[in-house]
């Protein structure tokens, strides 16, 4: 634990730390915080040191690190403190069910470099190797909110993605109906958002929102997973990012999001209908009837798809698979 303490400590300072004040933060002694610091560098932490003024990290840690990522955050944010990373893991969002049906707070974040059984909607698997991609998970608990409102939140997760991903990178993010993020037309993040209910009482419990973004992947990676004419990854567009950045990003645009839901559904809705590239297009949707066409005309309160079937009748289509044709 001593490790990650060091790192902590380096990761949230401005400038240089001495051993000894690094040592008498931790109660330990000058030597073991030399050892934990020499054992970072051999890891590939890029820790500099000076004779007078102490150690100072100089840039991001190659791999993930709970710790840098927390200490990244601003003071009051959420999921300071909150944050999780893990080598391997089935899904990001089912081992946060796990971790809030066992009393996990509000504010958890479970980050994993790979992920062996990805979940998407609609019971879809999401490719997850290691090193390529960013897999983020959060657990909110907003208490007495209405249920009607709850089932909004998708599109909410959306907004703040595709924002974070545009903070972190630069990228012109874009977000398919109802919760895909793409880049140059190509799925580029998934979104899957999961609502727990007590069983007694039937009232919602808590919200596991997870994420996984593409970062590094090649076209020769895509082609080989038949994916190459769907899915981009940040670098493959020009707008590589590293990947303790981008979670820093994302976790700060859930913090906000957590602050402003549902009062300000309205200002959500209008930055969501702003880059929401359905709109206009001609979609095949689910429908009573069966499959059907029409053209996307908005999105309505709540986040649902306003489409004018090519039989002449109004849908608002709220779940099933929209396809941009």
């Amino acid at each position: 634990m001593e490790r990650e303490q060091v790192a902590a400590l380096l990761a949230g300072a401005e400038g240089y730390l001495s051993g000894e004040e690094m040592s008498r933060a931790l109660g330990v002694t000058r030597a073991a915080v030399w050892k934990e610091i020499e054992a970072l560098r051999e890891a590939g932490w890029p820790i500099q040191s000076s004779t007078r003024k102490g150690y100072r990290l100089a840039g991001p840690p190659p791999v993930l690190s709970a710790a840098y990522i927390s200490a990244m955050l601003p003071p009051g944010n959420l999921f300071a403190g909150k944050v999780l990373v893990e080598p391997l893991v089935d899904s990001t969002n089912t081992r946060l069910k796990t971790m809030a049906a066992a009393g996990a707070p509000t504010g958890a974040a479970l980050l994993a470099e790979e992920q062996s059984g990805g979940r998407g909607t609609h019971g879809r698997s999401f490719q997850s190797p290691k090193g390529d991609g960013l897999y983020l998970s959060v657990l909110l608990r907003p208490g007495l909110t209405r249920l009607q409102d709850l089932l909004t939140l998708t599109g909410w997760v959306g907004v703040a993605a595709r924002e974070a991903v545009e903070e972190a990178s630069g990228a012109p993010v874009d977000i398919k109906w109802l919760n895909d993020l793409y880049l140059n037309g190509k799925k580029l993040c998934g979104i899957l958002t999961e609502l727990s209910f007590l069983g007694e009482s039937g009232e919602p419990d808590y919200v596991v929102a997870g994420m996984g973004v593409n970062m590094s992947q090649t076209a020769e990676t895509f082609r080989a997973q038949g994916l190459g004419d769907i899915a981009t990854s940040l670098a493959l567009e020009g707008w590589p990012v590293e990947r303790n950045h981008l979670a820093v990003c994302l976790l700060k645009a859930l913090d906000r999001l957590s602050r402003g839901f549902p009062a300000e559904r309205t200002d959500y809705l209008a930055r969501y209908r702003a880059r929401c590239i359905t709109l206009g297009r001609r979609v095949s949707f689910e429908a009573a009837g069966g499959v059907l066409t029409g053209t996307a005309r908005g999105v309505d309160d709540a986040f649902a798809l306003q489409v004018t079937g090519e039989d002449g009748g109004e849908y608002a289509v709220s779940s099933g698979t929209v396809t941009m044709l």
